[in-house]
């Protein structure tokens, strides 16, 4: 594996244990607010914390190897560049945060309708569509991967549902929708992330998120400025750093990688959200759920090999 697809490999990682860490945030925070109102809150709190990091690496030097480093000393530069490429970056962001919009929007209404568990499994469901989807543009995928897909939502089904799935529910249809719409969210960042910096484009992404997602909540859900104060720390967590920072990790790290072998990655939020309660909250985990967990990171690593094999000399 190239050193940078192993760095952006981290990366991706490192997203995807934020975005498991940050569900607690989610859940305690819809005691306080509302589905749109906690989304279009957190989102102009990503947004704003990008603007420092864009100008405090607006003087550094540039460089044309592709790493988060270079992303980072692009940032400011980006937005003074070419017509064309303010262009690309502002509609890139504006494409970005749409689909961001109404995909947290689906997946925060349709987990106050399920299990949580059973609404971790349904998200992820986006490591299937994904290389789906990726056929349509022409993107294919090996062998390999298309296993490790197989692999990963069976490991997902058995961490997450427990119990089986039952009945499909309202709130099961809303987060599948959801689910779809992450995986064009992926694809998107996968066509725009080699075309624009990625934190400018990131910065521009949830300012048009929280724009689409506060005016309903204007027009449906009237929020208080009392309620939004009572949910500070959740919202707070939510919108520095699984808004701020780890969709910015997001584009960063999915730079030139596969976005399936991306979504693969992305996917161990579920599991990583299951070992943090049993780490940090005690909660206990089944054989069913260990061996889930073990299937999931087989199916990550799975990913990783070069196809075909390379043969021996």
């Amino acid at each position: 594996m190239k050193r940078s697809q192993l760095k952006n490999s981290f990366l991706l990682l490192l997203t995807a244990a934020i975005w498991g860490s940050a569900f607690v945030a989610q859940s305690v925070g819809m005691d306080y607010v509302k589905p749109f109102t906690f989304n279009g809150v957190r989102s102009a709190i990503g947004a704003l914390f990008l603007i420092p990091c864009i100008f405090f690496f607006q003087n550094r030097t540039n460089s044309s190897e592709v790493s988060p480093a270079d992303q980072l000393n692009q940032s400011a530069k980006t937005l003074a560049s070419s017509p064309i490429a303010r262009k690309t970056l502002f509609f890139g962001g504006l494409c970005c945060g749409i689909v961001l919009a109404a995909a947290s929007s689906l997946q925060q209404i349709g987990i106050s309708y399920t299990s949580v568990g059973k609404a971790g499994f349904l998200t992820a469901i986006y490591i299937v569509l994904v290389p789906i989807l990726s056929l349509f543009l022409k993107k294919r995928c090996s062998p390999l991967v298309w296993l490790s897909v197989a692999l990963a939502v069976g490991g997902l089904y058995l961490l997450s549902v427990p119990d089986g799935f039952g009945s499909i529910g309202k709130g099961d249809l809303l987060l599948i929708a959801g689910s779809f719409l992450f995986a064009v969210h992926i694809l998107v960042i996968d066509y725009f992330s080699p075309r624009c910096n990625g934190v400018a484009l990131s910065c521009i992404q949830f300012f048009v998120c929280a724009v689409v997602c506060l005016i309903p909540a204007f027009i449906f859900e009237q929020p208080s400025l009392s309620s939004i104060l009572a949910a500070w720390a959740p919202i707070l967590y939510a919108g520095v750093l699984s808004c701020g920072v780890g969709y910015t990790l997001q584009i960063i790290g999915q730079k030139g990688m596969n976005p399936t072998i991306a979504s693969l990655i992305l996917s161990l939020e579920s599991a990583i959200s299951v070992l943090a309660g049993w780490l940090i909250l005690g909660q206990t985990l089944s054989a069913r759920e260990l061996a889930g967990c073990a299937i999931v990171f087989l199916a990550i690593v799975l990913a990783q090999l070069p196809w075909p094999p390379t043969k021996k000399s």
